[in-house]
């Protein structure tokens, strides 16, 4: 159960910490000092993630990854659309 506790927390608090930029930039749809490539690396590695913790079907990876991932994808979308 501790596992379990610190792994929806440990997730809870990286995935949180994308949205002050996420929100940044839809406000401002200012994304030119946001680099697409460290996006595109960050978004295959949290991808991969995903992929892990549904092999180990552990819901904490899951979870995280999978919230971390959409906002990735949205920030490189307006990377993309407004850079």
């Amino acid at each position: 159960m501790k596992t379990l506790i610190i792994g929806i927390i440990a997730g809870s608090l990286t995935t949180i910490a994308f949205l002050p930029q996420l929100i940044r930039a839809v406000k401002t749809k200012h994304t030119k000092d946001l680099s697409l490539g460290t996006f595109s690396l960050f978004g295959a590695g949290v991808f991969l993630w995903l992929i892990y913790g549904i092999l180990l079907k552990e819901m904490p990876i899951i979870l995280a990854n999978a919230v971390t991932l959409i906002f990735v994808l949205l920030i490189a979308f307006m990377k993309i659309k407004h850079g």
